[in-house]
């Protein structure tokens, strides 16, 4: 059955075991921001170590994580389709740990790129196993507090990762301040190992959770995949540069396919190479050595994100190819790549100010790591959740009030409002004015992504969400979290104010807002035709 089913067959209650299920899941992302997100709190001791800059922090928290992450999503998130996603999942959160423990040997930034490079690999399958696997737990009207609960726990770890590295690193150098430290370990090193437990431990736990009956809550059971493996790696050789053409060979692609790829390749090696020689004329920066080899930093970050834009033309093209019902149902109608759009564009806002929110309290207002990790970390983590359980049963209510438009509005009152309240706050005059007006614009941020999502998600059949998410996901991270970070950094770097590189960063607001009111508009006429999509 390849179209969506009436909505009398949708069954209405939680599948046994569900709560549990979204806890583990809740935790696994939330140990994802905590592993993610832990350097930004750090980044002020790791640049003095290290002897680096903004814009290789940016290069650090954004480019080179989001490389790996957003390629690795592809093949998981086609796993995900098939295999057990407990087990993925628990396998994930095994490997990102210990990639997160890598980061306290790091005393390079090679070393350091490395193990963000493995967190970015582990960290690939959370949200398209993890979405996949709640929506299978959860019927269909319940689902927007299920993405509020998901985005409650993100919010979870980014205060908690600010919480935790702050802590941690202040009170081993406190301890050993006048004296040699064990392993020779720095506060920020001893910080990555305290922040990589959690997970190992959660990884049991997920491993023992009973897969769900795929599809089920949604009327459109789904058999189990024969060779899950086999057709993720084939997800990855159609991706991945040179196995590309192979896979196009294989598939019988035309000579104007091989003469489309050949010239989006083109293009994007010029765009490439004359944004890094534009970053390097307005901004030079020290060369980065990587294995022996002496990079530029602006030619690093525009070669990772010409990589990742390459992979993503090579994913749209293989998809179009070889899963037709796939392609029609995510390419042929505008609310699915709005979505992503819209949410791609929010990343870059979001990421690029969370990458240095810490570094802007401290800079700014002369705080300690300490201070800043308790006081920022605990008010963050406290709006971040208590925000998407508001907008997410809200946004709930309005769409059965509004079939629709309901949490298309809430998203774009989130994202419009919060760019014009970003003002108000990073001018506060002192730190108990930033924290005041940072709760309201908190509360008012956090009430994007459950809508979003939800929205997403409903466009597109059960047996589609785990490439669905993984296509957002690699859009998403190279263009949000690959650019953001990078961008406020470069502008901080060439202006000498921070405060600007971080409020520049709105400008994409004004995009994000046209977007919004065309899925407003959009978002119920296409799901309604999503069966008339599905069966051609």
């Amino acid at each position: 059955m390849s179209g969506a089913p009436a909505a009398s067959v949708f069954p209405d209650k939680i599948a046994k075991g569900g709560r549990y299920a979204l806890l583990l899941v809740a935790l696994a992302n939330a140990m994802s921001l905590l592993d993610r997100q832990i350097l930004a709190i750090l980044a002020p001791a790791i640049k003095k170590d290290l002897a680096i800059g903004d814009a290789e922090m940016g290069l650090l928290y954004g480019t080179v994580f989001a490389l790996f992450y957003a390629l690795f999503s592809l093949p998981v998130g086609r796993l995900a389709d098939g295999w057990l996603r407990t087990r993925l999942l628990a396998i994930s959160i095994f490997v990102w740990s210990l990639a997160t423990g890598l980061g306290a040997l790091a005393s390079t930034f090679a070393l350091l790129a490395l193990s963000r490079l493995g967190v970015g690999i582990g960290e690939a399958a959370t949200q398209p196993a993890g979405t996949s696997l709640v929506y299978d737990f959860w019927p269909r009207q319940r689902r927007g507090f299920v993405m509020a609960v998901l985005a409650s726990a993100i919010a979870l770890g980014l205060g908690g990762s600010l919480v935790l590295g702050g802590v941690a690193a202040h009170a081993w150098d406190a301890r050993y301040a006048g004296g040699a430290a064990p392993f020779g370990l720095k506060g920020w090193q001893f910080a990555f190992a305290v922040a990589a437990l959690p997970g190992l431990v959660l990884s049991a736990f997920l491993w023992r959770l009973p897969e769900p009956r795929r599809g089920l809550m949604d009327g459109v059971e789904t058999p189990p995949d024969p060779h899950p493996f086999r057709a993720s790696g084939a997800v990855l050789g159609s991706v991945l540069p040179g196995l590309n053409w192979l896979s196009l060979r294989r598939q019988g692609a035309s000579a104007a396919s091989f003469a489309f790829n050949l010239g989006a390749l083109g293009l994007i090696v010029v765009a490439a190479v004359g944004l890094a020689h534009f970053g390097k004329l307005l901004s030079p920066r020290p060369p980065l050595v990587l294995g022996g080899v002496t990079i530029d930093a602006h030619a690093l970050q525009w070669l990772v994100i010409g990589f990742g834009v390459y992979v993503l033309v090579n994913l749209l093209q293989g998809l179009k190819i070889s899963d037709k019902q796939a392609w029609r149902v995510i390419a042929g109608a505008p609310t699915v790549p709005l979505c992503m759009a819209v949410g791609t564009l929010q990343s870059a806002l979001n990421y690029g100010m969370m990458a240095f929110n810490p570094s802007f309290l401290i800079r700014t207002y002369g705080l300690t790591m300490q201070q800043t990790a308790l006081g920022f970390g605990l008010l963050s983590a406290g709006m971040g959740i208590v925000g998407p359980l508001i907008w997410g049963p809200l946004s709930d209510r309005l769409q059965r009030r509004f079939p629709g438009a309901g949490r298309a509005w809430v998203a774009l009152f989130a994202m419009g409002l919060s760019p014009i309240l970003s003002f108000w706050v990073y001018f506060a005059p002192d730190p108990t004015s930033f924290y005041m007006r940072f709760a309201l614009y908190s509360m008012v941020l956090t009430g994007w992504m459950p809508p979003l999502y939800a929205i997403l998600y409903d466009q597109v059949l059960p047996r589609l969400r785990g490439i669905t998410a993984s296509l957002y996901l690699l859009a998403m991270t190279i263009l949000g979290m690959g650019i953001g970070p990078y961008a406020v950094g470069f502008i901080s770097d060439l202006t000498g104010d921070l405060r600007t590189g971080m409020l520049s960063i709105n400008v994409v607001a004004v995009p994000i807002v046209v977007l919004m009111l065309v899925i407003v508009r959009r978002a119920s006429r296409d799901e309604m035709t999503l069966a008339a999509r599905a069966a051609g």
